[in-house]
């Protein structure tokens, strides 16, 4: 089964307590007790940065991803499917229901306001637009971008928190176990900093190099949908879209960000880039206990 992850009522009914156990259930690779976690993530400099909230009306609570440019406007990015308007379990960006362009989105910055955003891009929109059947792309294609307002552009910082980075973006194929470093921003986190910087690895790739499938010490729980990824050279590779309760159990579908883009500008006139970070990337950032960013326990990955 595979669900995706916005912050809705529902897809938290479906998901959120099973991977909340997950998430803080003893392993042999378990998370210290919450009360061990630093109080606060490491903001970026900016307001708006990788990382914070959006909501998009009749859509969900998601975390974004990049910064991106383009024709002269600034984006934020998030998954196609935070506009989306039917159930957790509609997966296909080709016939599920969405928000169209111009959809009001609420971006939630890390200074306490709240800014008017607007969904700018949707790789859902433009798929049903043009009726797209390639399964693949209907499968895997999550990607949305929501344009910044001008008066706030001052306000924003492309550096992933924590991290740092992105330094680019990834066009090759990644290898099964692989490290891969994401951060994600649900409040199911219980408002528990530490959890949202998240190092995993690749489980597996799907043939067409639309998908990632990876595992993450902390996997992503609703209102993580639309994180960033990057690998371990801090280029950015994915968009989180699913969580994957069968074959591989509790890890997640990510979007491959150089597909995504590559569609965008094909199908659109909005020429975007991605913007790289502003700090370097590093794997051991300050302030996150080695353990949570030690490589997680996994079943037998595929060969």
């Amino acid at each position: 089964m595979t669900l995706r992850l916005r912050g809705t009522t529902a897809a938290m009914t479906a998901a959120g307590v099973v991977v909340l156990g997950a998430v803080l259930a003893p392993t042999a690779a378990a998370a210290p007790a919450p009360a061990a976690f630093p109080s606060a993530p490491a903001p970026a400099a900016g307001a708006i940065h990788p990382g914070v909230v959006t909501d998009t009306e009749g859509g969900g609570a998601c975390t974004t991803n990049f910064i991106f440019t383009g024709g002269g406007r600034t984006f934020i990015g998030q998954a196609a499917h935070c506009a989306g308007t039917g159930s957790a379990t509609e997966t296909n960006g080709c016939d599920s229901g969405t928000g169209g362009i111009g959809t009001k989105v609420t971006i939630k910055a890390e200074d306490g306001t709240e800014r008017a955003g607007t969904l700018a891009y949707s790789s859902w929109v433009t798929m049903q637009a043009k009726g797209e059947t390639d399964p693949d792309l209907c499968a895997f294609n999550d990607f949305a971008l929501v344009e910044i307002d001008p008066a706030d552009v001052a306000d924003v910082d492309p550096t992933v928190p924590y991290f740092g980075g992105p330094t680019g973006i990834r066009t090759d194929a990644l290898k099964t176990g692989e490290q891969v470093y994401s951060y994600g921003n649900s409040p199911l986190r219980l408002g528990i900093g530490a959890l949202s910087p998240k190092t995993g690895i690749l489980a597996t790739e799907h043939p067409s190099g639309l998908s990632h499938e990876v595992y993450t010490l902390t996997p992503g729980i609703p209102g993580d949908s639309g994180s960033g990824f990057v690998d371990s050279s801090g280029r950015a590779f994915g968009v989180l879209s699913t969580l994957n309760l069968a074959p591989l159990p509790v890890s997640n579908g990510i979007a491959d960000l150089a597909g995504a883009l590559e569609y965008a500008n094909a199908n659109t006139d909005l020429g975007v880039t991605l913007v790289d970070g502003e700090k370097p990337f590093t794997p051991t950032p300050v302030g996150i206990p080695l353990d949570l960013l030690a490589i997680p326990a996994v079943p037998p990955l595929p060969a």
